[in-house]
């Protein structure tokens, strides 16, 4: 009775108030909270370096910077209903981890998810850090992995590009997922057992719009590499 207990719980809490990728504000207990503060700001100085780097050498690219950091706003901004009764959303950061890199994405990751819990209630400010260490670090770094690897392999870019953002999408909610059941986790749940709860709640409707994120991103690099190919090879040189 009581593990039934637990697994209900653990499932009202995924349907409530996970609000997908985004954890809600005050829900993960405070010593994760602190972890995941501390397990991100590495990316954030490292990311913070790289762009001042890149902008001081390709000072055009500061606009092009801002287009990709509000194409991730949006994207991100836009929550859908879930068939699980709570929301899912895309995420928007493969695009710009494949034309910046991926530890520049730390800076547009903290700066989206702070406008988004202040001025949207999307989110949370104590589970800032793990909100952006799941979509601003797994989630590029996902993406330009799966790029390399889809590249080395041969395959057309618009692919490549598809296949980065399809899974940088999925990868995002699966480490959510496993934040939540470290955070949760107990002798009745394993960590095991709240992942897979965690990730059924939001499975149907994400695979979906990981397909989505896939089509929209490769269209949008498409168009960006249209205006600005010049700042692309550039920047390219640089990651």
């Amino acid at each position: 009775m009581k593990k039934i207990f637990v697994t209900l719980s653990v499932l009202l809490i995924a349907n409530t108030q996970l609000n997908a990728m985004h954890i809600a504000e005050g829900f993960l207990p405070a010593k994760w909270s602190i972890l995941w503060w501390i397990a991100f700001i590495p990316f954030l100085l490292v990311g913070f370096n790289k762009l001042k780097k890149m902008i001081n050498e390709v000072p055009q690219a500061k606009i092009l910077y801002a287009v990709v950091g509000a194409f991730v706003f949006v994207l991100s901004s836009l929550k859908l209903p879930s068939l699980a009764g709570s929301s899912s959303h895309l995420t928007g950061i493969a695009m710009g981890a494949l034309l910046f890199g991926a530890s520049s994405m730390s800076i547009i990751g903290i700066i989206v998810l702070l406008f988004q819990a202040l001025l949207l209630a999307h989110g949370g400010i104590t589970t800032l850090g793990a909100n952006a260490f799941s979509m601003a670090v797994v989630g590029a770094f996902v993406a330009v992995g799966i790029y390399k690897l889809a590249a080395s392999l041969k395959a057309p870019q618009w692919l490549s590009i598809f296949l980065a953002a399809f899974f940088s999408d999925l990868c995002i909610y699966m480490c959510t997922s496993v934040q939540l059941a470290m955070a949760f986790q107990s002798e009745a749940n394993t960590i095991m057992d709240n992942t897979i709860k965690f990730l059924s709640v939001f499975a149907l409707s994400q695979l979906p719009l990981a397909i989505i994120e896939g089509i929209l991103t490769v269209l949008f690099y498409q168009l960006i590499t249209r205006y600005n190919s010049e700042e692309i090879k550039l920047l390219s040189k640089l990651n």
